[in-house]
């Protein structure tokens, strides 16, 4: 597909510092204050200062300067102003008020990990040793950025610019609430979900496996107990395990694991998936907290006084 990866995200936060203390804690590598690399995909965070917390901005690969054209001409159709700069295209979305930018970038290419052995019924595939997740060491390092999920008053308006606008695909839908939608073989990179007030709801960030997912939150949760939000689990939409934590700000952060992907589109069935299945497969129910954040009825009021 001429889009192919989520490259960056741009969160702003009414404390930087703070913040920027919790996503090292995570296993981002701070590169510059307030700018984080991960493993495999380079710099994808960047915080910056705001009032209250938002997403302020997002980067997406694209092959080549006919995909920023192709976009433009679909966002122009749709009455949304864009600026040229270059190798890249930039737009900001009418109903969320986030800055998407396409930009010419070369595909992320990560190098293959050895598959982790797993002992079954009738089968020794590990004999005469122990699991290598309970023999590793050392802090737990995000592998790429895999997606956002945002809030929007208005899903239908917001899913229409991210697919119709920049060319995304819809991998599953929860109907009237969310629409999965990916930018790259994953099965989603971007998530919008039906809100009473345009907000960010959590970025998600690979790791080698179900081990690693264990391992990073349990360290998180060492020495801050209050971090912790939802998990360990597995989604039923895009199969991957989960756990999620809660920055400083009141943004969630997710690290996960073997996520659904999507080499060929023709062998792709969307689904439209109902109720909580659509959350999870299995683990702990989510709290009510995960649906309707604590600090919701805050950003409300926020918005309504900006506006």
């Amino acid at each position: 597909m001429p889009l192919h990866r989520l490259s960056s995200l741009t969160i702003g936060v009414p404390d930087v510092a703070t913040v920027a203390g919790y996503y090292a804690d995570f296993g981002l590598e701070q590169v510059a204050p307030g700018r984080f690399a991960t493993a495999d995909g380079g710099e994808q965070l960047r915080l910056e200062y705001a009032p209250s917390r938002r997403l302020l901005a997002l980067e997406i690969g694209v092959d080549d300067v006919e995909d920023l054209e192709r976009a433009k001409r679909n966002l122009d159709r749709f009455g949304v102003p864009t600026q040229r700069a270059g190798g890249s295209l930039s737009a900001v979305e009418p109903v969320i008020g986030v800055r998407a930018t396409l930009r010419v970038t070369p595909h992320l290419i990560q190098s293959p990990i050895p598959a982790t052995p797993y002992n079954g019924p009738g089968r020794a595939d590990r004999p005469n040793v122990r699991a290598p997740g309970i023999l590793r060491e050392g802090r737990v390092r995000p592998r790429k950025l895999g997606h956002v999920v945002i809030g929007s008053t208005d899903e239908e308006a917001t899913r229409g610019f991210f697919t119709d606008g920049l060319g995304f695909k819809v991998s599953d839908r929860v109907p009237g609430l969310a629409a999965f939608m990916r930018c790259s073989t994953d099965h989603h990179n971007v998530l919008v979900n039906s809100a009473p007030v345009s907000f960010l709801h959590h970025t998600a960030w690979q790791v080698d496996d179900v081990d690693e997912v264990g391992r990073g939150a349990s360290a998180m949760l060492e020495e801050h107990p209050e971090r912790h939000v939802w998990g360990l689990g597995r989604h039923h939409v895009g199969s991957n395990f989960f756990w999620y934590l809660k920055d400083p700000a009141g943004n969630f952060s997710e690290y996960y694991s073997d996520l659904d992907e999507i080499i060929d589109d023709q062998l792709w069935n969307p689904e439209t998936v109902e109720g909580a299945r659509g959350m999870f497969n299995w683990g702990p129910p989510p709290p009510p907290s995960f649906i309707h954040p604590e600090d919701l009825a805050g950003l409300m009021t926020g918005a309504h006084s900006a506006g």
